[in-house]
């Protein structure tokens, strides 16, 4: 892996979208893209969590303490979709489906609260806001395979990947076990962000220091990270991995996110 970008403290949601990066500093509270060709980060009042492109191309955010969908307008992110009358917040990832429908993490708890059983919300195109599931360990990454078939969801305390089947009216069903990370890749790992590749899902792992690709619940390909956390992952162009990592300085992650001691980059891998 080779260095593509810095300067974050948290970087999640990380997106490609004509030639650019885009990603969200949920710790920073900015918005970092190389959209002009420098890396530059946009100051938010409230930060951005996952991130994703409608099929319009215009960018919309989970805004992580504010129970709504963001539209990003160049300066900022207005109302997309109001949440409040569902999510209990915070909100994680966010993915989309090919006709604008969106899929949000509510998590159900904030850092120092005890951990409660988190869900995931439907976002139609019309606005409207539906519980699509429950009782999900620390809802995480999000990513659509089987063309659009079946929903992959990190479950990241209970360190598996959840599938849903998804009905033509987006409703969830058929829940079952897609991967078990515990079991695959070792005792620490932790699914944070994750993306699909038709070779399989790119899981990245947070303290299992590892990125990993599993199909068929089987590891195809493991990328150790040494002492740096795997937060979150996207793909450009066929093999090119774009993956965030966290640096504590050798301080166990959550000390370090407490002391507020922890470093992103971004950095890039193309496939062998």
């Amino acid at each position: 892996m080779k260095p593509y970008r810095s300067g974050m403290v948290w970087g999640e949601g990380p997106r490609w979208h004509e030639r650019a990066l885009w990603l969200s500093d949920t710790q920073g509270s900015r918005l970092w893209t190389d959209q002009d060709g420098s890396w530059t980060a946009t100051k938010l009042d409230s930060p951005s969590n996952g991130l994703w492109f409608l099929p319009d191309g215009r960018l919309v955010a989970a805004m992580m303490h504010e129970n709504r969908i963001g539209v990003w307008t160049g300066k900022q992110f207005v109302t997309h979709a109001d949440l409040n009358a569902v999510a209990t917040g915070p909100l994680g990832d966010l993915v989309g489906d090919a006709q604008g429908n969106l899929y949000v993490d509510d998590v159900g708890f904030a850092a120092g609260e005890a951990p409660r059983p988190g869900r995931l919300l439907r976002v139609a195109i019309n606005g409207s806001v539906t519980v699509a599931g429950e009782n999900l360990s620390f809802p995480n990454g999000l990513a659509f395979i089987d063309d659009g078939r079946t929903l992959i969801i990190a479950e990241t305390a209970a360190q598996r990947l959840t599938a849903f089947t998804v009905g033509a009216d987006g409703t969830l069903t058929d829940r079952r076990l897609y991967a078990d990370l515990a079991d695959l890749v070792g005792p620490d790992a932790r699914p944070d962000g994750i993306w699909a590749v038709p070779e399989g899902i790119w899981v990245a792992t947070t303290t299992g220091h590892a990125v990993v690709l599993i199909r068929d619940n089987t590891v195809r390909t493991k990328i150790d990270t040494g002492d740096e956390f795997p937060i979150a992952c996207c793909s450009a162009d066929g093999n090119r991995l774009f993956v965030t990592l966290a640096d504590t300085g050798g301080r166990p992650l959550f000390e370090a996110l407490a002391a507020k001691a922890v470093q992103t980059t971004v950095v890039e891998w193309e496939g062998e």
